[in-house]
């Protein structure tokens, strides 16, 4: 798509916002400054007519959202889970984005499902129901498998949404890269990186091939966790654009009066949420990163249940340690050691002082403590800590921008059940099991014991490789080679070390622990 075209759907998406009038509704719920407003409306007022009209018995914001398309569908669903950024009345709109968006007809449904998975719709399932619901990716139908008389869920893609996302995501990136050149001061939040990270995720999204896979891996994952449960891929009547799995009942958590009524313990329950989530990131580094109310559902004995896979997120070994740090360092008020954990991960220039970093960290969580439990939230830290990072000049980390997101919505979900909920107190068992786990000797044990595994795997060719970097060093001919090459011998002695040392901790611990 050319730079003409992407300016054209940008406008659209300003002149859409006008003349549904969702414009000055949601600048005013997001609390824009009045002259912002002013200027917006003078800019989209005469151009409102190039936009989409939408569904007039729908609210304005709601109307325009769902005209755009998917892209935006998306962003409101985020929305929808933060009542204290939109507001009470907005949030509750925005939740018909979750799985109540308008469905497309059964007989295109029917001819999609005969199309992939290549049998008649009457041999494959003995019940097809019509639609159960509908969001931005897709719809969901009930049935029946034929053969085995199992009751399923049918998930079916959206006909034509890979090219609307394909058109959404062109100008987002010319959107992106625009700022980047307007803006040098925005280069280090690299907004390109961060679109090119939400293309990826839609891209495998849109496969639900690999939803199924994620939806199976995550299953296993969480086998054994008490009171949670994820339901079993079909894998033989699944395919790129149908994906089934096992029908499992339960109450939307969106049907707050309907939890209760269950006998549902809402503070018990917005407690699991954030506590399973956490579990999930820093255990497994493999978690649910679309935990919006459409996606969870409480079953009849209280299980909770999660749905939707085609956005999960992956943080490796590392990085969950650096994350837990951080929370626990929050957790415990130790301002210092979350900055030493933000010099020693690379977050912060070294050039930068250590302490005055520890002191801006201090400004950041301190006036959030003090408050009530209703008002401590980790959307208002990292806002918080965004500022403070600008000013120390760490760029974003892409690897944690979903991980980040994602806690921010499942903030949200909780608050929804329990708006007195205090994030730090139901956080803090699940993080510091992490870190008694995961950071101490028995865990640096664990690594070396790994890493000695690994090098193993290599075991015959160290002989080599350090008979010949030995050779080069004795050699006068080889003394003067390039760089490159003695940083090589640099790194066979290095990881010969590693090797030793790892081994000798190994069998001293071994020896000790004989004693």
């Amino acid at each position: 798509m050319n730079p003409i075209s992407n300016v054209w759907r940008l406008i659209r998406t300003g002149a859409t916002f006008e003349r549904t009038g969702a414009l000055d509704v949601a600048m005013r719920e997001l609390g824009a400054p009045k002259g912002l407003r002013i200027a917006a409306k003078i800019v989209m007022w005469p151009v409102q007519w190039l936009g989409e009209q939408g569904d007039p018995s729908q609210p304005p914001v709601v109307r325009a959202i769902t005209a755009l398309g998917p892209s935006y569908i998306k962003f409101g669903q985020i929305l929808s889970t933060r009542p204290d950024v939109t507001g009470d009345d907005l949030s509750q709109q925005l939740k018909v984005l979750q799985d109540r968006l308008p469905a497309f007809d059964l007989a295109t449904a029917r001819a999609e499902v005969e199309r992939e998975l290549g049998a008649p719709i009457d041999m494959l399932f003995s019940e097809f129901s019509p639609p159960v619901a509908a969001a931005s990716i897709a719809q969901v139908h009930r049935a029946r498998v034929a053969d085995t008389g199992l009751e399923v869920a049918v998930k079916i893609r959206r006909p034509g949404i890979a090219r609307a996302f394909a058109r959404d995501i062109n100008a987002f990136y010319f959107a992106a890269r625009t700022i980047e050149l307007l803006s040098p001061r925005s280069r280090r939040l690299k907004p390109t990186e961060v679109i090119a990270h939400f293309h990826e995720v839609v891209q495998q999204e849109l496969d639900f091939r690999l939803e199924a896979s994620a939806g199976a891996e995550f299953a296993a994952n969480c086998a054994k966790d008490d009171r949670f449960r994820v339901p079993a891929v079909i894998w033989s009547l699944s395919a790129q654009t149908v994906m089934t799995t096992e029908w499992i009942e339960g109450i939307n958590l969106s049907e707050v009066i309907a939890l209760r009524a269950q006998g549902i313990d809402m503070q018990e329950m917005a407690a699991r949420i954030v506590q399973v989530f956490l579990g999930h990131a820093l255990r497994d580094g493999f978690f649910h990163a679309d935990m919006h109310q459409g996606n969870l559902k409480v079953g009849p004995e209280g299980d909770l249940i999660a749905f939707d896979f085609g956005i999960m997120g992956r943080i490796d070994a590392y990085t969950r340690r650096i994350y837990a740090e951080i929370l626990f360092g929050f957790l415990r008020k130790d301002y210092l050691r979350v900055a030493q954990v933000h010099f020693e991960a690379g977050y912060v220039s070294p050039d930068h002082d250590m302490e005055a970093f520890a002191q801006a960290l201090r400004s950041v969580a301190e006036p959030i403590f003090g408050q009530d439990a209703s008002h401590i939230s980790m959307a208002r830290l990292l806002a918080h800590l965004f500022d403070v990072t600008e000013r120390f000049g760490m760029e974003t980390r892409t690897e944690l921008i979903l991980l980040q997101r994602t806690m921010v919505v499942v903030e949200g979900v909780a608050r929804s059940l329990d708006p007195n909920m205090n994030m730090w107190q139901v956080s803090r068992p699940v993080v510091e099991k992490y870190i008694r786990d995961n950071i101490g000797p028995k865990a640096l044990v664990r690594d070396l014991a790994v890493t000695a595994r690994v090098l193993s795997r290599f075991g015959p060719l160290l002989p080599r490789m350090a008979e010949e970097a030995l050779i080069r060093t004795n050699n006068p001919q080889w003394r003067d080679r390039d760089h490159t090459e003695s940083r090589r011998d640099g790194m066979v002695y290095m990881v010969a070390g590693v090797v030793l040392g790892a081994l000798a901790v190994i069998v001293g611990v071994w020896i000790g622990q004989g004693l």
